[in-house]
């Protein structure tokens, strides 16, 4: 294929502003899908995806279109929206030459579309604006016009209209896409260089991997490497990618396909790696490749202590599919043997919990999310630390530090007191405030990760109505008066719900973990207390009272001194229960712990 007939784009939007939906369509009218088959979310196949609105995974598929006698060949490398997976987003963009910006006609652009446009024009992409849902009646296309021309300068005669629910403007987006997308360039007769934007594992053919050729080309048969890796493997199939994959004998300098590999695991063929010919290859690497860090860790543990091998297991495999979930064993007094699990963020953390139930028909119990502390000894050596239980005895503690995140919130002028405030509660320090336009304002903020990580996305949805949207970087760590809380039920330490949070927030937050424990585990015949602690130092309690069984019911007759016996002698029991009671801790307690309120 000649590269002067090649677009390669990717559409970039916030969540839920019809990507997927504009995906469906252009595949219909480049008659990839028939119109009569009417699937929503083609590029979505996960179930998951389909049900929250979402695209989880990338995907990319190949498309041909006719304009002015020319057919052309456009390849749609599709991209998350959420902010946890904003490094598949980059790989992604690093693949294309050009960029849809889509926004919703009735929210404006918002932060995460504002975030992945940066990305777009850090990697030189076109950019063609794109104003989708124009068929709603509370669409505002004018005011959003604006918008894309005050925040990115291009005029509105260059921004295309499309309702991707009833398909109009499509052809003349795709007409566009063809005009202003500039073709690829790349040398065919260079050194092999492609770039992994993609990688899934098939249990049949092992890893399949989803490139974009920037120089020379590569054949079947022929051997390749790796670069993270070193390693080196034979190309067993390579082709294009349709909604069915199409072999051919080569992939040229341009051009966007897969390769069978014989590739046995998803880490060893990491997204934003290069490859290259074994022989004679390429001495550089392309830029941008890192490896994916969690930024929130979680204990997973099985709900039937016999699950343990299936949980093992079923972590094995979805790791093949998913390379930035990391695992490792654990144990814990409450729950048993299970799993440390890192994730990217607490939507990465949900959708994994979904899966293993799901896919592999495994029920869960997570611990309390916390993110990754750097503890400075009194020795002079430093510890890192994943779970609240791996914390030092605060006498050999020199000093904590926590990780801090560079925070955006877009929100309509109208709320700006609502955020202040909630941001506020959650020890964010404001840098600046920008005027997008005369309705809506760009916030920055500082904020540590453990606040952002339990609700904060929630309440904040909650106090904006829903229009505020929400962005976040990793900026640095630093020293930070954080202490380890402990949950006590009846004077014994419950190491799975230990969590680690600010010195000022250390009552609040432990009254209200002991407030929701008090609503779920169920009355005893004695008292239980439910206290939380900072080392010996009890900083907030909650009691259940006791389950009161009548045991005069069958006293009858006979004087009082027959029902003070056996009050007496129900008392006396009482006391013996509750040095040798155990108290049952139902599953949905270690649950409730997870909403307990945070503010």
């Amino acid at each position: 294929m000649k590269q002067e007939l090649i677009r390669n784009f990717c559409i970039i939007a916030h969540i839920d502003h019809g990507k997927s939906t504009l995906a469906d369509r252009m595949l219909e009218e480049t008659q990839v899908i028939d119109k009569a088959f009417r699937a929503e979310q083609i590029l979505d196949d996960m179930d998951l995806e389909r049900e929250r609105g979402i695209t989880i995974k990338s995907h990319a598929i190949r498309m041909e279109y006719p304009l002015d006698g020319t057919r052309y060949v456009l390849n749609l490398i599709d991209t998350p929206g959420h902010v946890d997976f904003s490094y598949e987003v980059s790989r992604s963009l690093a693949s294309c030459d050009g960029a849809l910006l889509l926004v919703d006609a009735s929210q404006g652009i918002e932060a995460q579309t504002m975030s992945n446009l940066y990305l777009a024009l850090e990697n030189d992409l076109e950019i063609i604006p794109v104003i989708n849902k124009i068929d709603l009646a509370k669409a505002d296309v004018e005011g959003t016009e604006h918008d894309i021309e005050n925040n990115i300068g291009i005029g509105s005669d260059l921004i295309y209209r499309v309702s991707a629910k009833d398909g109009t403007g499509i052809r003349e987006l795709l007409a566009g896409i063809i005009r202003y997308i500039p073709s690829p360039l790349g040398d065919l007769r260079a050194t092999a260089k492609a770039l992994i934007f993609d990688s899934y594992f098939d249990k049949y053919r092992g890893v399949i991997i989803l490139v974009r050729l920037f120089e020379g080309s590569l054949h079947r048969g022929e051997a390749i490497r790796l670069f993270s890796t070193r390693k080196v493997y034979h190309i067993e199939e390579i082709g294009y990618l349709g909604l069915e994959k199409i072999p051919t004998a080569e992939l040229n300098a341009g051009e966007v396909g897969y390769i069978v590999a014989n590739i046995k695991e998803v880490a060893d063929a990491r997204v934003g790696d290069t490859v290259t010919t074994e022989k004679d290859g390429c001495l550089e690497a392309l830029p941008g490749f890192r490896e994916p860090k969690p930024m929130v860790y979680s204990g997973i543990f099985p709900l039937d202590k016999e699950d343990h091998t299936n949980l093992r297991d079923s972590l094995g495999k979805l790791k093949l599919n998913d390379a930035s979930l990391t695992y490792e064993p654990e144990s814990s007094l409450a729950l048993g043997f299970g799993f440390r699990c890192g994730f990217l963020g607490m939507l990465h953390l949900e959708i994994v919990k979904e899966r293993l139930l799901r896919e592999y028909n495994v029920p869960i119990i997570t611990t309390t999310p916390s993110v990754k502390f750097i503890i400075n000894l009194t020795d002079g050596s430093q510890k890192v630390i994943y779970n609240p239980v791996d914390m030092p005895e605060p006498a050999n503690i020199l000093n904590i530090m926590e990780p801090i995140m560079d925070v955006e919130i877009i929100v309509p002028t109208e709320f700006v007191g609502n955020i202040l405030n909630l941001v506020q509660e959650r020890r964010g320090i404001q840098k600046d405030m920008q005027y997008i336009d005369e309705k809506r304002v760009a916030i920055h903020y500082e904020m540590p990760l453990v606040e952002i990580i339990f609700d904060f996305y929630d309440k904040l949805k909650s106090v904006s109505k829903g229009y505020a949207s929400l962005d976040y970087n990793f900026r640095e760590y630093r020293i930070s008066r954080v202490v380890k809380v402990d949950i006590l039920i009846n004077g014994e330490k419950v190491d799975a719900m230990s969590f680690i949070c600010h010195e000022d927030k250390a009552y609040q937050w432990g009254k209200s973990v002991t407030e929701k424990l008090g609503d779920v585990i169920p009355k005893h015949l004695f008292k239980i207390a439910l206290q939380a602690s900072i080392g010996a130092k009890i900083i907030a309690r909650s009691t259940i009272s006791a389950l009161r069984k009548n045991v005069t019911a069958k006293c009858y007759g006979g004087d009082i001194t027959r029902k003070r016996k056996l009050l007496e002698k129900q008392k006396e029991g009482k006391k013996r229960m509750k040095e040798i009671g155990s108290v049952s801790i139902p599953q949905d307690a270690f649950l409730e712990v997870l909403k307990a309120d945070r503010s």
